[in-house]
C-alpha cells in the first residue's frame, strides 16, 4: 500500500495516531499516519499561454497556486529547475515517467487565455504514480484585474481534492494597519487577500479602530471606533466603503461586537454604571437584549457556527477565564481550568474548537481546545501573541506577534492547529487585530 504522509490536517487524528486507510493504487491525497510528517513533493509548471496576451498572467498565476500550496506546509514544490518535461500544449499527454523521475506525486498543468479583458483558466490536477488525473479538471473565468483570485480558486480546488479539506485560499483578511511610533501609532482599518495582497484602506487614521469583524458574508465589517471620544461600534460596507454607528451616542462605552452566524444580530460589550456586560442587537432594527447581569467584566464575544452559543472571556471568578452560554442568555459555564488567564475566544468554523490567547508565568500564547475545555493544546509563546481568528476551514489560525521593546511593533503570523508552519504574513506597515473572512463567492 503507498502512503502519502503530510503534516497537519486534523491534528486530534495525529495525535491519537488515526489515519485513513487508503486502498491500493486509491486516489492521490494527503493521509495522517501516527503523526508521521512529510510534505508531498509536488510540480506546477508554467501554465500555458493560449493567447498572446496571455503569456504576461500564465508564470504568475502558477507562481501563486504553488505559494498557497507550499505555503500550507503540507507539500513541497519540485522546481523547475528539476523538470525533464516541458508542458507546451494543455491537451497534449502527460509523460507521467518524466514525472516520476523528478519524485513528483503530484502534477498540476494549466493554460490561460485573454480575450479583452475577460482571463479564462483552465487546469488539470494528475496522480503521477497512478498514472490518471485527479478528477480536478475545472475552468475558471474572470477578469485580469482578477488573476490572483483566479490563481486561490485553482489551489483550493487542488488543495481540496488531495487533502479532502475545503480550501481557504479565496479569503480575504480585515485587519487594524498601523503605523507611526510607539507612542504615536496611526491605526486604520485595511482589508488584504489572505496572503497579504491587494491590500485596501478602508478608514482613515484620524481616530483609532479596534477588533474589525467580518459578516457571514464577507460584505461587511464591525469595528469599535473611538472617533466620538468613547468606544462606539460601527459597520462598514467593504464595497462601498460606506459606514454607519450601530450603538447609541449616550455616553455608553460600546465594544468587542462580532456578527451572528445569520447576520442580522450582533452580540458585543457595553459598559454601563461602572459594569460591563453583553448584549445583542438587531442591526436591522436596533433593538437591544441584555445577555449578562454579573457584577463582573463580560467580553470578547463569540458565536458557535449554529448561532446556539457565545463563548467569552469573564473575571467572575477572579480571574479572567473562558465561558460559553446560550446565545440568548443564561447560565454560563466555565470552560477554561488550567494555570493563567485565558481571553479573546473565537469558535472555530467547524464548531469543533474555540481559539483563545492565554497569559502565564509573562509568556502570552495562542491556543485551542475543545468546546467543552478538554484537549488544551497551546500552539505558540513569547512576549506578546494575542486575538486569534480561524481560517474558513478551521485548520489555520492568524494573530498578532508583538515585539518587545521600544522600537516594537505588531505584526502578523499564522500557525496551524497542531502548532506546526509558524510564519509570518506580509504586510506594508504593522498589522493587528486579523479577521478572517469566509471564502468569496
Amino acid at each position: 500500500m503507498r502512503k502519502i504522509l503530510a503534516a497537519l490536517l486534523i491534528g486530534a487524528a495525529a495525535a491519537a495516531g488515526a489515519g485513513a486507510a487508503m486502498a491500493q493504487d486509491g486516489p492521490l491525497r494527503i493521509e495522517i499516519d501516527q503523526g508521521v510528517i512529510e510534505p508531498l513533493p509536488y510540480a506546477v509548471p508554467d501554465f500555458v499561454p493560449e493567447t498572446p496576451a496571455a503569456a504576461e498572467f500564465a508564470s504568475q498565476i502558477a507562481r501563486v497556486i504553488a505559494a498557497d500550496l507550499s505555503g500550507t506546509g503540507l507539500f513541497r514544490e519540485v522546481p523547475a529547475s528539476a523538470h525533464i518535461s516541458k508542458v507546451t500544449a494543455f491537451d497534449s499527454p502527460v509523460k507521467y515517467a518524466d514525472w516520476k523521475a523528478v519524485n513528483a506525486q503530484a502534477l498540476i498543468t494549466g493554460a490561460v487565455s485573454v480575450n479583452g479583458s475577460q482571463l479564462t483558466v483552465r487546469f488539470r490536477g494528475h496522480d503521477v504514480f497512478a498514472e490518471k488525473e485527479l478528477g480536478t479538471g475545472l475552468q475558471f473565468n474572470g477578469t485580469t484585474d482578477g488573476w490572483r483570485r483566479m490563481a486561490h480558486k485553482v489551489a483550493d480546488a487542488i488543495y481540496s481534492r488531495i487533502t479532502g479539506e475545503s480550501g481557504y485560499f479565496d479569503s480575504r483578511v480585515v485587519y487594524v494597519s498601523e503605523s507611526g511610533p510607539k507612542n504615536d501609532r496611526r491605526k486604520r482599518l485595511a482589508v488584504m487577500d489572505y496572503d497579504g495582497a491587494n491590500v485596501q484602506y478602508l478608514t482613515n487614521s484620524a481616530s483609532i479602530v479596534l477588533a474589525p469583524r467580518f459578516s457571514p458574508t464577507g460584505d461587511r465589517v464591525l469595528y469599535t471606533s473611538y472617533e466620538s471620544g468613547f468606544p462606539q461600534i460601527h459597520v462598514l460596507d467593504v464595497g462601498q466603503v460606506q459606514r454607519k454607528v450601530l450603538s447609541s451616542g449616550d455616553g455608553t462605552m460600546s465594544f468587542a461586537p462580532r456578527f451572528a452566524p445569520d447576520g442580522r444580530t450582533i452580540v458585543y460589550s457595553q459598559t454601563q454604571g461602572g459594569n460591563t456586560d453583553l448584549f445583542s442587537m438587531d442591526i436591522n432594527t436596533g433593538a437591544k437584549t441584555r445577555l449578562t447581569s454579573a457584577p463582573s467584566i463580560e467580553t470578547a464575544p463569540s458565536f458557535s457556527p449554529d448561532g446556539s452559543q457565545i463563548v467569552f472571556e469573564s473575571d467572575r471568578s477572579g480571574s479572567q477565564q473562558l465561558y460559553v452560554m446560550p446565545a440568548g442568555g443564561g447560565e454560563a459555564r466555565r470552560i477554561s481550568f488550567g494555570q493563567g488567564r485565558y481571553g479573546t475566544p473565537v469558535w472555530s468554523p467547524r464548531g469543533d474548537m474555540i481559539a483563545f490567547t492565554k497569559q502565564n508565568k509573562g509568556r502570552f500564547h495562542i491556543g485551542v481546545m475543545r468546546t467543552d475545555g478538554s484537549e488544551e493544546r497551546l500552539l505558540t509563546a513569547s512576549f506578546l501573541d494575542e486575538g486569534p481568528t480561524w481560517a474558513p476551514n478551521g485548520r489555520v489560525i492568524m494573530f498578532t506577534r508583538e515585539s518587545q521593546g521600544s522600537a516594537g511593533r505588531a505584526l502578523l503570523y499564522s500557525v496551524d492547529i497542531t502548532g506546526r508552519n509558524l510564519k509570518p504574513v506580509k504586510t506594508p506597515d504593522g498589522a493587528s487585530d486579523p479577521a478572517w473572512s469566509p471564502l468569496q463567492n
